[in-house]
């Protein structure tokens, strides 16, 4: 199974444009793809605060890939996001912080769907060693003790920057029988020398072989679900929306 979801499949406004995977899905009863809840691509200027708010039962991995992000929770905690430092915050049962981007930023925020509800709150960071993983699959964050960013959840996120006129196929995944989904940050890929994807456009796959041709230098995010796993689909953001 591949199916393609194209630009106009989000929602959103001009600075957030939401992403429901599941919403592509014929006769499907869920927002979500298994724990993917939803993916937000963000473009926002600078001098914004996004002001001191809740999350309640979702897992969120911030991965900016131009400028930085200034985080401030609930326990009194402050850090800055950017390209070179990625961020997981596991909500559970509740949990504040604010968001302040002195600079133009664009990135993703991923909600992950917990394994189960109200989970202890937890914040974690990543900095990158390289901040580009060029024509190789990088995992940035997993269920297991192979990353330091771990979801509660069956998932796991790769990043790779194709290069121009570079093929690259899917990573070894963990196991088989696992969904995922193909995210185009930035740039213009064929796959299978058929399917054309542009920035913000994605395709859905589950038991297929798939190779990537980069037209141009382009900026990937694969995203990994085990449906038949467990997961926690009402929180407040991952949540299922139908």
């Amino acid at each position: 199974m591949i199916k393609k979801i194209e630009n106009d499949k989000k929602v959103g406004n001009a600075h957030i444009k939401i992403l429901y995977p599941g919403s592509v899905i014929e006769n499907s009863t869920d927002s979500g793809l298994g724990s993917i809840g939803r993916i937000d691509h963000a473009n926002i200027g600078g001098n914004v605060t996004i002001k001191m708010h809740p999350h309640i039962n979702d897992d969120i991995l911030s991965y900016f890939r131009s400028g930085h992000a200034v985080h401030t929770d609930s326990e009194g905690f402050q850090a800055t996001v950017s390209r070179n430092k990625l961020m997981l915050m596991k909500s559970g049962k509740l949990f504040y912080h604010e968001e302040t981007m002195p600079e133009p930023l664009e990135g993703l925020q991923i909600f992950i769907r917990p394994k189960s509800k109200d989970l202890k709150p937890e914040v974690v960071f990543q900095d990158l060693n390289e901040t580009d993983s060029v024509d190789s699959w990088r995992l940035l964050a997993s269920p297991k003790e192979q990353t330091q960013l771990q979801f509660s959840s069956e998932t796991w996120i790769y990043d790779t920057k194709l290069t121009n006129g570079k093929t690259i196929e899917l990573p070894d995944l963990p196991k088989n029988e696992l969904t995922g989904l193909l995210y185009v940050f930035q740039g213009n890929v064929v796959l299978n020398n058929d399917i054309n994807l542009l920035k913000g456009e994605s395709i859905l796959f589950k038991n297929e072989q798939i190779e990537i041709n980069a037209l141009e230098t382009s900026e990937l995010v694969l995203f990994i679900t085990d449906e038949n796993s467990e997961y926690y689909d009402d929180g407040m953001y991952s949540g299922n929306k139908h």
